[in-house]
């Protein structure tokens, strides 16, 4: 377990992603595994100072194209000061969002389509992708409802009107689709040990581990 792994899960608005990254981190550590658990945006001090703008803010207060490129600058931050370092000493990150998020987000949920997204992620970070993509589904009522009863000031997202969160689901979909050596999706509308049941399989099945 000496080469750094990057793991990153997706979803919608109240998929559990957090839930289940924290339980796959603590898992990874008993089994003696260097992890870091980190997400986006934000992860690093310069770019948690984005992510207040970025999810804090009114629904509509920049242009998509301006919010794509300050989710980007955010991921350039964290990359080089956060992931990269982790990885190189072979760690393994565990990472709350990355760029199928922003795929899913700005592409598919504002309508920029996928290839500027795509291109301006090549331009930066090349072909630098996630090991592993555990992306949770459910319907998207049920998770908005979820994001209503645990409450958050950050949740200017969850603020955007239905028609955006299913553009935002049916993305997501077709990442997976469209990247199916890399990225499983896992039913979210079950319950969080059922669901976490699934993580460690897809984990372990990848990884040739056998986590509990």
């Amino acid at each position: 377990m000496t080469e750094g792994r990057f793991i990153t899960f997706e979803g919608g608005e109240g998929a559990g992603k957090s839930t289940q990254l924290n339980r796959l981190r603590d898992a990874l550590k008993q089994a003696g595994v260097d992890v870091v658990r980190t997400r986006e945006p934000g992860g690093s001090p310069a770019a948690e100072e984005i992510r207040t703008m970025l999810v804090s803010r009114e629904t509509h207060c920049w242009a998509p194209e301006t919010e794509l490129l300050l989710h980007c600058a955010a991921r350039f931050e964290h990359v080089a000061s956060v992931v990269n370092p982790a990885l190189m000493r072979g760690a393994w990150v565990v990472c709350d969002r990355f760029h199928d998020s922003t795929v899913a987000y700005q592409g598919y949920g504002h309508g920029l389509g996928t290839d500027m997204v795509d291109r301006l992620h090549q331009m930066l970070f090349g072909a630098f992708q996630p090991d592993l993509t555990l992306i949770l589904d459910l319907p998207v009522d049920v998770g908005l409802e979820r994001t209503q009863v645990r409450g958050s000031s950050e949740d200017r997202y969850e603020r955007m009107a239905i028609e955006f969160h299913e553009r935002l689901r049916y993305g997501f979909l077709k990442i997976a689709e469209q990247n199916s050596d890399r990225c499983v999706v896992l039913d979210a509308a079950k319950d969080e040990d059922h669901v976490y049941r699934d993580v460690i399989e897809c984990v372990n099945a990848c990884f040739s581990l056998a986590l509990d």
